[in-house]
């Protein structure tokens, strides 16, 4: 009696010990005798007591920090920058059988091709094409996790910290670009409006009592309710028939002496 009550106890604790439940984001990576049988789950399965034995792998997407690398750019300016990279496993097999330590293999990788990728781009493609940059470090972080069964779905650049006298120089850059461009825009404003005094200048030529209206116009712009000046244009052709004239007189003289 004794022996039969040892023996339940035995096949319940055997019973008990061969039962796995995997949840719906893991699988179980079995193994039977060191070899790989495959992965089961989700959901309620058997092992075979001591022979059998499984590894639980996550299928919900992690992420970690790479820390910031110190980092020269392709021209020369020293930075630190960060990242995040977010992946999942794919093939839970492959990331059990072909990489100790998936997780800190994908961190390693991470971080030597962030190093690499800034390296071989300039200060300003950082700064305007973080997007393009970003793009890149993926492509390349999930090509070389491929074989392990896990897929980087994406590496983003969090901060980028520049030497204070760069920011100075910068700084002073963008403020020369701006006056230049005020430059720029100031001389298109003198052209454009050369280009209208011409014209108007054209069409007051061909109808010179237009030429009067044009005065009594700015007389009542100057004007105003509160103002005691008046201002009285003196045309430009009375001063030429003075001018002509004394000219002559000045000739004349000069002849009789």
């Amino acid at each position: 009696m004794g022996l039969l009550i040892f023996l339940v106890i035995v096949g319940v604790i055997v019973f008990a010990a061969s039962i796995r439940v995997v949840t719906e984001y893991e699988r179980g990576v079995i193994f039977r005798l060191g070899r790989l049988i495959g992965a089961k789950g989700p959901g309620l399965f058997f092992l075979i007591p001591i022979i059998d034995r499984m590894v639980k792998m996550s299928l919900r997407t992690m992420n970690f920090d790479v820390q910031p690398q110190e980092v020269i750019t392709k021209d020369n300016v020293p930075v630190k920058v960060n990242a995040v990279v977010y992946f999942r496993v794919m093939d839970p097999s492959k990331a059990v059988v072909e990489v100790e330590n998936y997780r800190f293999a994908t961190l390693q990788i991470a971080q030597t091709t962030l190093r690499g990728v800034v390296g071989e781009a300039e200060l300003d493609e950082l700064l305007s094409q973080r997007d393009k940059i970003n793009e890149k470090l993926q492509t390349v972080v999930d090509e070389q996790t491929d074989p392990w069964g896990i897929k980087v779905s994406v590496v983003e650049i969090k901060e980028i910290e520049i030497p204070d006298t760069m920011k100075r120089a910068m700084a002073r850059q963008a403020e020369v670009e701006r006056e230049r461009r005020a430059k720029v825009i100031n001389a298109q404003g003198e052209y454009q409006a050369a280009e209208k005094l011409s014209q108007a200048a054209g069409i007051l030529g061909k109808y010179p009592q237009s030429i009067q209206l044009r005065y009594l116009q700015t007389l009542a712009d100057i004007a105003t309710e509160h103002s005691s000046t008046i201002v009285f244009p003196l045309p430009i052709d009375l001063l030429e028939a003075f001018s002509e004239r004394f000219s002559s007189q000045k000739n004349q003289k000069r002849t009789s002496d």
